[in-house]
């Protein structure tokens, strides 16, 4: 699968982006998809994960709350909707997809990324 993260930019502190991530393929509703986040010289950290179904979801501590991962099946695009947003959530987004259903919050169990999409957040 190929995917295809979009959907970034420039927001003031408390403000609202969504995220979104097109996916290549016919199977996409078989994937575990997830969205991570990197900045210059940090490691990349897990943000929230997606079941195949959409029916269960796990997120960081630092976004529970604020942000909402969902899926459209029928539109092969995952989407992060991301509100309240602080200048700590400034970064690359990336989307990630896993044939492996046990997949979480590790960036090793994922097969499949996107390029980024980069999120800036001002005070």
């Amino acid at each position: 699968v190929q995917l295809q993260a979009s959907g970034g930019g420039l927001v003031q502190a408390g403000g609202s982006l969504r995220l979104s991530c097109a996916a290549s393929g016919r199977t996409f509703s078989s994937y575990v998809m997830a969205w991570f986040r990197q900045n210059p010289g940090k490691e990349r950290e897990f943000v929230a994960h997606l079941s195949w179904s959409g029916g269960s979801t796990l997120y960081a501590d630092s976004v529970k709350g604020r942000f909402t991962i969902f899926r459209d099946n029928g539109k092969n695009t995952m989407y992060l909707q991301m509100n309240s947003l602080k200048p700590e959530d400034t970064a690359v987004y990336y989307c990630a997809a896993s044939k492996v259903q046990y997949s979480r919050d590790d960036v090793s169990e994922y097969e499949y990324w996107g390029q980024g999409t980069q999120v800036t957040v001002s005070s």
